[in-house]
Order: C-alpha cells, then sequence, then structure tokens
C-alpha cells in the first residue's frame, strides 16, 4: 500500500471484561502510535457496553469500517470480541483482522468444546463435568449441589463454561461452598464447568506465528506463584502473584511447555497468537487449563512480560500482528 494503513484498534465491548480490554487496546494504540510516522494511521475504536462503535469518539455503524480502516487490531476480551462474533461482522464486511477466525474463537472460547477437541488428540486437561445454568436456578440449585457433592470428588473448580480472566470462577472444598458457586458462575453464561481440581506448579506459554523465523514461536514459559489460592482476576491483573519469566523449570519442563502450547494452538485452529495455560502436577505431569486466543495485553500481563524477555515488546508484535493479517508474511 502506498498511503499510511489505517489501523483500527478496537477495544472495550459489553462484557465482563470491558475494563481490562480498555487497557489492551490502550497499550496496543501506544505501541502503534510509537511508530505511526512509519507506516501506520492510528484509529481508536471504542464498541461501548452497549454494543455500538465509536471511532476516535464518531458514532459509526460497523459496515462503514471497512471505508474507514485497511484492518483492525481485536483487543478485545470476553464475549463478543472474543467468542466469534465480533470476527464473523469484521469477516461479513471483509475486513482483515488479527487474532484467529470466527469459528476458531467460538471454539476456544467454549471450555468444554476445546476439553473435547483436546481430548481427541490425546491431551490431557482435569477431568470435567457440564452442568446447565437452569439447572442452578431457584429450588433446583440445592439439589444440583447435592447431586454434585455425590458424584464429584472434592476439591473443585466451577466456573463458566464462556468465560475469560477467571471471571465466575471458585474453588469448593466442602458441601457449603458449592452452591454459592455454581449461582456465581451461572451468572456467565448458560453452562458451567466443574472440573477437578489440581495441586501444582502453573504456567503459561504464548505461541506467535512466524515470528523470529519460526512457523509457530513459543514464547518463553512463566511460572505463576499466586499469592492467592489461584490465578484468579486480581492475580492476573492487579498484581497479586508472582511471575517469573523466564520460569524456573528444567530445560526439558521448558520445552515439553513449549511444544504442548504448539499443539494446542495446531489442534484449535487458532490463527497469529494464542496463550495457553497449564498445572504441572509433580506425579501426573502436565495438564492444559485454557487457552486464550486473544490474551491480555496490559502493562500486568503475561504476553508483554514474555515478549520482553525475549527482546522484544508491543512495537514489535502488534507490527507483526498486523502484518499476518494482511497476509503480508
Amino acid at each position: 500500500m502506498s498511503h499510511l494503513i489505517r489501523v483500527g484498534v478496537l477495544r472495550g465491548g459489553p462484557s465482563s471484561e470491558y475494563d481490562v480490554s480498555l487497557k489492551s487496546g490502550g497499550a496496543i494504540l501506544a505501541a502503534l502510535r510509537s511508530r505511526a510516522d512509519e507506516r501506520y494511521r492510528i484509529h481508536d475504536v471504542l464498541i461501548d457496553r452497549a454494543g455500538e462503535w465509536h471511532a476516535d469518539g464518531i458514532r459509526i455503524d460497523p459496515e462503514d469500517a471497512r471505508v474507514r480502516f485497511d484492518v483492525a487490531f481485536n483487543a478485545l476480551h470476553g464475549a463478543y470480541g472474543e467468542d466469534g462474533k465480533l470476527q464473523s461482522i469484521l469477516e461479513a464486511h471483509g475486513i482483515p483482522f488479527t487474532g484467529s477466525d470466527s469459528l476458531a474463537s467460538a471454539l476456544g472460547m467454549n471450555k468444554i468444546l476445546t476439553k473435547q477437541v483436546l481430548a481427541k488428540h490425546g491431551i490431557k486437561s482435569p477431568y470435567w463435568k457440564e452442568v446447565l445454568s437452569e439447572d442452578v436456578q431457584g429450588e433446583k440449585a440445592a439439589a444440583t449441589a447435592q447431586e454434585l457433592f455425590e458424584t464429584f470428588v472434592l476439591p473443585a473448580v466451577i466456573k463458566p463454561a464462556v468465560s475469560g480472566s477467571s471471571v465466575g470462577v471458585s474453588i469448593v472444598r466442602k458441601h457449603a461452598d458449592i452452591e454459592p458457586a455454581l449461582r456465581e458462575a451461572a451468572l456467565h453464561g448458560h453452562s458451567i464447568l466443574v472440573e477437578e481440581f489440581i495441586s501444582g506448579i502453573e504456567s503459561t506459554c504464548g505461541i506467535i506465528e512466524n515470528f523470529r523465523g519460526q512457523d509457530l514461536y513459543a514464547l518463553p514459559p512463566v511460572e505463576i506463584r499466586p499469592k492467592n489460592s489461584f490465578f484468579d482476576f486480581k492475580a492476573k491483573y492487579e498484581g497479586e502473584s508472582e511471575e517469573i519469566v523466564p520460569a524456573t523449570f528444567s530445560q526439558e519442563l521448558k520445552k515439553s511447555i513449549e511444544v504442548l502450547a504448539a499443539k494446542v494452538h495446531t489442534v484449535l485452529g487458532l490463527r497469529h497468537y494464542s496463550r495457553t495455560d497449564f498445572i504441572i502436577h509433580p506425579r501426573r505431569g502436565i495438564y492444559v487449563l485454557e487457552t486464550n486466543t486473544l490474551p491480555g495485553l496490559t502493562e500486568e500481563s503475561l504476553v508483554p512480560k514474555s515478549l520482553h524477555a525475549v527482546g522484544s515488546g508491543l512495537p514489535e508484535f502488534a507490527d507483526h500482528l498486523i502484518r499476518l493479517a494482511l497476509c503480508e508474511i
């Protein structure tokens, strides 16, 4: 293109992760503006909580975006931005965008479908059971909780089947914890995932496509030491965890995590980049907890910390993703 590439940085969105998305988008805006004179004309596209689009403060319709932008940088998280809905809109209007396509996004956002795909490819994830949110309403909640207590070994993790950023996640250790945890998870979707709690070391590993001469470049695994009982929202975004990059693991364990993160990225059909979370049990090995198709890019987020560890940063990363979206790489 002879003109500056017009980049719409999409952030916000009608999900519980609105504030995190604002921060991720803000970080990308700053990163791209640091090299805007070279290549880009940057537009801040806020999608408000009602799903309305605003480009540089002016209300627009999504179908107008194709004539305003050459490419969209998707910095949304959670419902609408990460579950395939926004991707479908962009695809329908022929707008190139960063991140996975609509189908892979919908798959990656749904923890139950993800587990089913992982199982078909021999990738371990914690034992699980699905509970419908409709079975946690009113008088049915107590019976559902009792049945779960009788059929599922505690401690267990209860969380929405479709969500991110540890929203609505609880660890239950006794009977009295189950019903409140189910009710909380039910607030965030139609389906609830009940998962065995595996005690071990938490880790995460990012994958970037066609980066530094590798088809699937694995960022160094991060070792996560939450100050709380698990890596919840506060641990992720309010500094209540210690993240060690690179991890203190053995080289063999680091390599195993990197290979597994790349395999998960591939079998789920993800695109451009992803970040997969793991739990490492001292005897049972590595388990996949979940995959993030649009990982956070805030100052507290793990992908930027991993980029820094390999001598990179958000400006190079954002530029790379845009080139991928435009099929320049």
